[in-house]
């Protein structure tokens, strides 16, 4: 079998099963330590017997035991960095790309800052910051002592400078140190909402779901915030696709006199907040 029938083949099967031929493309490109241009290049090349059964058995992982093609091969790519993901974190999504993306737009490269990450799971948010703020001190806090173990080997294998605490939320942050930013992408999953089953059965609940209609984390962070935050700083989060009144509610409630914004992801959908105290 030759790389374009492979290709061919599984595209059909996927087509059946409701599945993903990207997800099958990456394993394929990820086995045999190839780029896209590679395997243009090999379309019409035999597949070795032995090479074709172990591919098939990896595939077969991802289309009917509906394992996601990053646990299987045991990273991705996040903002230009190779992350490490295994079912202790989250694999990070596009939209987390985005909040990065704009709190880099919002921060000068000469400013010396810290910055606080709150839920750092895989730390990517945290190390992606840090990547290309350089002069930031970033704090990456989490509850599982098991996510912190993959951001901290996320650190050593992209080579950036983060601090890594266990804390459940500020918990163990002592209440004289203090913030310019704090950054977020909490549990934001409704407990009763539906998820998709390669997500709910794969990976960590912890880092989904949140009571009171996903949105106790956002609470938790806002109320004691404050407290952590200098005279002139900034929050963002990532949240849900239908929690924007709530935010409101919540920023309205704990920030009265702040200004905010939100920032619509690729499908303009509102998926980013800011919350600017002191507003510039």
């Amino acid at each position: 079998m030759t790389f374009k029938q492979l290709l061919d083949y599984y595209s059909d099967k996927c087509l059946e099963l409701n599945k993903e031929i990207s997800s099958i493309k990456i394993l394929l490109l990820d086995y045999f330590k190839i780029d896209n241009t590679q395997l243009y290049l090999k379309y019409h090349e035999h597949i070795k017997q032995e090479d074709l059964d172990s591919f098939i058995e990896l595939a077969n992982k991802y289309l009917l035991e509906n394992i996601p093609v990053q646990y299987i091969i045991g990273y991705t790519y996040f903002y230009n960095l190779k992350i490490k993901v295994n079912k202790n974190v989250l694999i990070p999504r596009f939209e987390t790309e985005l909040l990065v993306e704009e709190v880099i737009k919002r921060v000068s490269l000469e400013d010396k800052i810290d910055i606080l990450d709150i839920g750092t799971g895989s730390g990517c948010i945290a190390l992606a910051l840090k990547a290309n703020l350089p002069n930031t001190n970033i704090l990456a806090i989490d509850i599982s002592q098991e996510a912190l173990n993959v951001a901290q080997e996320n650190a050593k294998i992209n080579q950036i400078d983060v601090q890594f605490l266990q804390s459940d939320i500020f918990s163990n942050i002592p209440n004289f140190q203090k913030f310019d930013i704090i950054v977020s992408n909490p549990p934001y999953i409704g407990i009763n909402d539906e998820v998709d089953s390669i997500v709910i059965n794969n990976e960590p609940h912890l880092a989904l779901f949140a009571k009171e209609d996903g949105l106790y984390f956002y609470q938790q962070i806002l109320q004691q915030a404050p407290n952590y935050l200098k005279p002139k700083s900034m929050l963002a989060f990532e949240i849900g696709y239908n929690q924007k009144e709530a935010l409101e509610a919540l920023i309205n409630k704990y920030f009265p006199n702040c200004q905010y914004e939100f920032v619509k992801d690729f499908n303009h959908i509102d998926r980013i907040v800011f919350i600017y105290q002191d507003a510039r």
